[in-house]
Order: C-alpha cells, then structure tokens, then sequence
C-alpha cells in the first residue's frame, strides 16, 4: 500500500512540474523577440511600419491600426492589396477576428480594422502585401500585457 501511494504521490509531483513548465513556456515570449513595429518585409521589397492605437490597444477590445507601406527608397506604396493573418504561436491558435483593410485614407497609408487581442502574451501578425508589381510578406511580434501592448 506504502509503495502504491509514493507511486501515485510521484506521478503527481511529475505532472505538476510538467504543467508547470508549459504554462511558464506558454506565457514567457523568447528573450530576443523583435519587437519592432518598422521593418523591410521578408524580400525587402516593402518596408512596413505598424501604427498601434494612440490609447491601447487593451486586451479584449476591438481596435484599429495604421500600416505605413514604403518601397525601400520611401516612396508610398499606393493600392495594395494587403491580407492579415495572426496568432500566438506558443498556443497555436490564430486570431480571434479577421482584421482586414478597410481604407487607403492617404497613399501608402492602409487602416486596418477588426484587431483583437484576446489574452496577453505573445502574438504575431502576418502582413501579405501585393501590389500589380510585387509580392512579399512582413511579420510583426506583439506582445500583450494586463496594462496594453508591450514597447
């Protein structure tokens, strides 16, 4: 009976220590995250400047963002098409939403609309940009905290 209860208090111990390093990978995003919101997109056709909200954005509410989109020599880059896609690639989950572009409000600036964080942690976003001459694609890291997004 002794050596059955040591078992059972064993393969307790061993599974809390298990969860316990999940929940501390699931939660502590890598030490050298890019954090960066402008940056040249994987080929470097486009450089990307990812604008948050003034006030937040907080975790759980819809909001907005601006996207600057340059060629590499800074001239704005006009009609794009621009798809958005996102995650937290230490859950494995996507985006609660489909954010997407809704308006050109001035060339080479895109508003990006239906945003949603719903738990803090590390996000990533996923920027794929065309236009009639160029395709590439720009991934920013966020990360969220209980007081907003992390700069």
């Amino acid at each position: 009976m002794r050596r059955r209860s040591l078992l059972t208090v064993s393969l307790f111990a061993a599974t809390a220590v298990a969860m316990a390093g999940v929940l501390v990978a699931c939660g502590t995003p890598p030490a050298d995250l890019d954090l960066s919101l402008r940056h040249a997109s994987a080929e470097g056709r486009f450089v990307a400047e990812m604008l948050p909200p003034a006030q937040g954005p907080a975790v759980g509410q819809m909001h907005a963002w601006t996207l600057k989109l340059t060629t590499p020599d800074g001239a704005p880059v006009s009609h794009a098409q621009v798809a958005i896609k996102g995650g937290m690639p230490q859950h494995g989950h996507g985006l609660p939403t489909q954010p997407r572009v809704t308006g050109e409000p001035a060339p080479g600036t895109y508003v990006i609309e239906g945003m949603k964080f719903s738990m803090t942690g590390w996000w990533d976003l996923h920027l794929d940009i065309a236009t009639t001459t160029a395709k590439d694609r720009a991934v920013f890291n966020v990360v969220m905290a209980d007081a907003g997004l992390k700069r």
